[in-house]
This record gives C-alpha cells, sequence and structure tokens, in this order.
C-alpha cells in the first residue's frame, strides 16, 4: 500500500487536518508515504523543522520527499543563488531524488525544480534517459512509480503553464521504458488518467496521478485537502486500485471519496 500526498506547504498547514492524516498512517499502516514537493511555503528552517516532524509521524517504514519549487527561497535571493536548497538538505538529509526498490514495487523520485526558475518545472534529457533506463531493468512485477512535482498532464486549459517543461518526451520515453504511474502536485487538484487515453504518443496503460494539497490552507476551487492511496498485489500484476481520500471536516477524519481500478500493462 502506498500513500501519495503532496503540497504541504508548512507555514500555512492545519493541524486538525495534520493530525487526521497522522491518524490514517497509524490505522492503515501504508508500505510507503511519498511526498511529491512543495514541503514547504516559503523554504524556511522552521517551516522545514515542522514538516520533518510531521513526516516523521507518519506511520510507514519507507518516506520519499522531492522538494518542489516552494522549497527554493524566494525573497533570500542571495541563498536562491548559491544554496537553493539548504534547508531542504538540512530537514530530509542530501538526496534531492530518494529511490525505493523491493520485489513488489520501483520508485523513481526526481528533482524537477530549477533555481532560475520560479514555479515552473523541468526534466532534463538526462533525467529522462535515466529513468527510462531504470524502468527498462524493473524486474518482472514490479509496479513502476516515477515521482515528480509538476504535472505531466493537466484537465483545464488554464493549467498548462504549469506542465513539466519536458513532459512530453518524457511521457514517450518511460510509457516506453514500462512506466505505470505517475505522481505529481504542484495544481493542487486531485485526478487519476490514463495517459493512453489521452496522449497519441502512448499506446500501452501509462496513469497520471495528480495530489490536491495534503494539509495546507491553499485548497483550490473549494476542495478539500486529499491524499491518495494506491494499493497493489504482485500477485494480480495487470491492476492496481486508486483511492483518493478526503479530509473531511465534520469527522476530522480522511475519508474514501473515489475509487479506481487500473489496468496495468505488463512490461
Amino acid at each position: 500500500m502506498i500513500l501519495h500526498l503532496s503540497d504541504t506547504h508548512f507555514g500555512t498547514e492545519q493541524p486538525a487536518v495534520t493530525a487526521a492524516l497522522v491518524q490514517l498512517t497509524q490505522e492503515l499502516r501504508p508500505d510507503i508515504a511519498i511526498l511529491s514537493g512543495d514541503v514547504t511555503q516559503r523554504a524556511r528552517h522552521e517551516q522545514f523543522a515542522d514538516a520533518r516532524r510531521f513526516v516523521d509521524a507518519l506511520a510507514a517504514p519507507v518516506k520519499l520527499v522531492i522538494p518542489g519549487n516552494h522549497d527554493i527561497p524566494l525573497f533570500n535571493l542571495f541563498a536562491r543563488v548559491f544554496n537553493p536548497y539548504g534547508n531542504y538538505l538540512r530537514a530530509f538529509g542530501k538526496e534531492l531524488e530518494p529511490q525505493f526498490s523491493d520485489q513488489d514495487v520501483l520508485v523513481i523520485g526526481l528533482n524537477t525544480t530549477r533555481p532560475w526558475r520560479h514555479a515552473d518545472g523541468e526534466v532534463s534529457t538526462q533525467q529522462i534517459e535515466r529513468v527510462s533506463q531504470q524502468l527498462q531493468n524493473a524486474s518482472p512485477g514490479q509496479l513502476r512509480i516515477v515521482v515528480v512535482h509538476q504535472p505531466v498532464y493537466v484537465e483545464r486549459e488554464s493549467d498548462k503553464e504549469n506542465l513539466l517543461h519536458g513532459h512530453q518526451q518524457a511521457i514517450k520515453a518511460w510509457a516506453a521504458a514500462g512506466a505505470d504511474l505517475i505522481f505529481s502536485g504542484h495544481i493542487h487538484l486531485a485526478y487519476v488518467r490514463n495517459l493512453r487515453e489521452k496522449l497519441q504518443d502512448v499506446t500501452r496503460p501509462l496513469w497520471s496521478i495528480s495530489a490536491g494539497t495534503a494539509v495546507s490552507t491553499r485548497i483550490r476551487e473549494g476542495k478539500p485537502n486529499s491524499v491518495n492511496l494506491i494499493r497493489y498485489d504482485a500477485a494480480q500484476p495487470h491492476v492496481c486500485q486508486a483511492e483518493r481520500l478526503d479530509f473531511d471536516s465534520v469527522s476530522s477524519r480522511f475519508i474514501i471519496a473515489e475509487t479506481k481500478l487500473l489496468e496495468l500493462a505488463q512490461f
């Protein structure tokens, strides 16, 4: 079981929601928790310290975190130029592109932030090729997941400016190499879409899974805070289940709002 959360934006977090999410992990005990960027609101030391305490409290034995554009200083120009990931690295260690692999799953995290960009993200040719090679070397039966911050697919015309630079090349290459799921955040909208149904270059099932904001006040269009849960059994490698859990302010709990069965391709 894999918990996917994003855009916690510590500095704007809601204590009741963070407590409910910690409680959810204590109840479900996911195998992996993945935080796909924008950990903090303004990349400040105290915000990262709060975020680290929150991540440590999540009841998952494996935790992977990647940076988002908000995790690079915005107003401290000296730090942005000369030490953009300083506070992030102090909180979460030296790895900006964490990975995990066991007999059931391969997770490849990518740093798609660039200090010279404000909000936009980018995936380089080198990153695309490296991920493709890792996907091709995956073991049979492994669920193959790539994690980025900015989305590779959006639903709305107004969100196209938020697309990851290089997303078209990445999608084509990673689909051919055997990727199953691409996790992202950034736009604070949750959805699950099969890119084979949306893009001509994708000829096998490849799912774009976007997460809303997990615990922040920065919700969009009145959507509640939400996280995603992926259930996968290597004994049934052709399918997995994606659940969206929304925060319910009445019960102060995360509850299942949508469940979707995802077809996977044997690679």
